[in-house]
């Protein structure tokens, strides 16, 4: 094997079981040979990736970070992104990888389901120590060395919606299908756990994506042998909490309601009332507004706020909304000969020398050569088409002559290097 032309290229891989969570089944090897099969391949399929050697180390420990996306909307596309996520780390000191350490799960692996079984496991009430903090204390201390987080924001945000905006083609496909013929088909949303390792030059690397993450605020612990106590974690507690809050005020459907009503009672009456017979200003505001007792929503729109920026990447996603349109029903997923027809009829290219005849006959052809590729064709296929996109998602803002992203305010961004007087990292308010 051989990258980039460079001979010298020896990596380590990483296998994760397709049907694998929480760490179960993750191991690494130095030879493709070594691939532990269960079954074949198409009976257990697997995800291979190069192991990153090189990751950014906080106590000589590696770690990553779990950050929590809103995707509030497909169409139009709208991502929010949390303030806050967490950074779970190793209970081993990092070593680069070599056939001796390759097993050592506890050095390798960040997955807290896997090191909290280390006797090593630091169960932590402050945000910044322990083997599970919140991501604002690693920025905190990134920035106490001079680390510029607003660049480490922007690269972390521009892979998010690069990721989001590969992903939306299919799901609005699939968004469609499912919506039963003659409904509009309800809203809905997703919050992904996308999970991301810093290397040691600050460049974010994606992990996975999660579809379904974790949103427990406790661990078990054992008391006894056979005997558990849930102990709430105040790590899980401070970031997970505030993402479902918000997500809920978010998607709220009376939202728009309340907002509209409260206007037109902050109109002046033309009745002049008695002081007396008014409720306090506080009470009267509160009832107006459910939210005002609440501290401010934890999640920023990254999208569209940053549309401009990403529209050249969408490609995928305009020939996903053509596909869309002419299948003409809602259910499925098959452009039938009438919607073929109703395509190359507003697209305007049916002429003379393509009659609508002509039209049919190569409909046949295309379905027939479709249903006799194998499932690898197919990919192949797919590939060549999507490879022009993945070579744009490879460039950066500053790249593109953009400026970076960051979606929280002067004063937001100060209070990631704050600390308060028992040294805890500040959180965005």
């Amino acid at each position: 094997m051989v990258k980039d032309g460079d001979p010298s290229w020896k990596p380590t891989f990483i296998v994760k079981p397709d049907s694998g969570c929480q760490g179960d089944g993750i191991y690494l090897i130095k030879d493709p040979s070594d691939i532990r099969l269960a079954g074949t391949l198409q009976s257990r399929p697997a995800v291979v990736q190069e192991y990153i050697c090189k990751p950014l180390l906080i106590d000589k420990l590696k770690f990553d970070i779990r950050l929590y996306v809103l995707l509030k909307s497909l169409d139009p596309l709208e991502i929010y992104i949390a303030k806050d996520g967490l950074s779970r780390f190793c209970t081993e000191p990092y070593q680069e990888p070599n056939p001796k350490n390759l097993h050592h799960i506890f050095m390798h692996l960040t997955n807290y389901s896997l090191n909290i079984h280390s006797g090593n496991f630091v169960h932590s009430d402050s945000a910044s120590t322990g083997s599970k903090r919140t991501f604002s204390s690693i920025l905190c201390r990134l920035s106490s060395k001079g680390v510029d987080i607003k660049k480490v924001w922007s690269d972390i945000i521009s892979l998010v919606i690069k990721t989001v905006i590969a992903l939306t083609p299919e799901l609005k496909v699939f968004y469609q299908s499912d919506i039963p013929a003659g409904r509009p088909g309800p809203t809905c949303f997703q919050i992904l756990g996308f999970d991301i390792l810093l290397m040691k030059n600050l460049k974010p690397i994606l992990l996975e994506v999660n579809a379904n993450p974790s949103m427990r605020i406790e661990h078990e612990q054992e008391l006894s042998p056979g005997v558990f106590e849930n102990v709430p974690s105040l790590v899980d507690e401070e970031v997970k909490v505030a993402v479902i809050r918000d997500t809920l005020r978010l998607m709220d459907p009376l939202k728009n309601k309340r907002e509209n009503q409260s206007q037109q009672l902050k109109q002046p009456l033309a009745v002049k009332e008695d002081p007396s017979d008014s409720e306090p200003a506080n009470a009267s505001d509160s009832n107006r507004n459910p939210e005002a007792h609440l501290p401010s929503i934890c999640l920023k729109q990254v999208f569209p706020k940053y549309a401009k920026q990403f529209n050249y990447l969408r490609l995928v996603d305009r020939m996903a909304n053509l596909f869309i349109r002419f299948l003409g029903i809602k259910g499925t997923m098959k452009l039938g000969p009438t919607g073929f027809r109703t395509f190359i009829r507003n697209c305007k290219l049916s002429s003379s020398s393509l009659s609508m005849a002509a039209v049919d006959i190569l409909y046949i052809d295309i379905t027939r050569r479709w249903n006799s590729m194998t499932l690898d064709q197919r990919d192949s296929d797919y590939k060549g088409l999507s490879q022009s996109t993945c070579s744009l998602n490879a460039q950066t803002p500053g790249e593109l002559g953009l400026s970076p992203m960051n979606p929280f305010s002067e004063e937001e961004t100060e209070a990631w290097v704050k600390r308060d007087s028992g040294g805890r990292a500040g959180t965005l308010s």
